[in-house]
């Protein structure tokens, strides 16, 4: 159970603040528009990844899929930044 209140808790953060950078990037404009948007968004996205963190069979698992998934996002929003399609 610990192991998966854990992976929902770090790596669920990442994921959900790297979900809502994306969406703050891809969205038409500046993206400083949707930085309030973004801040309230944030808290009910990461609730919801925690409570999906429960349905994994192991804690093991939870962190793998979570920390991959948090990696993936990191890694696109770097791949935007870098790439110049976004400013």
């Amino acid at each position: 159970m610990w192991g998966r209140a854990t992976a929902g808790a770090l790596p669920g953060f990442v994921l959900a603040a790297a979900l809502v950078g994306l969406f703050g990037r891809l969205w038409p404009g500046p993206w400083q528009s949707t930085l309030v948007v973004g801040m309230v968004l944030l808290f009910p996205l990461w609730i919801g990844i925690a409570a999906i963190s429960f349905r994994f069979a192991s804690g093991l698992r939870a962190w793998a899929w979570l920390g991959g998934l948090a990696l993936l996002a990191l890694a696109a929003l770097w791949l935007l930044q870098a790439t110049g399609w976004v400013a």
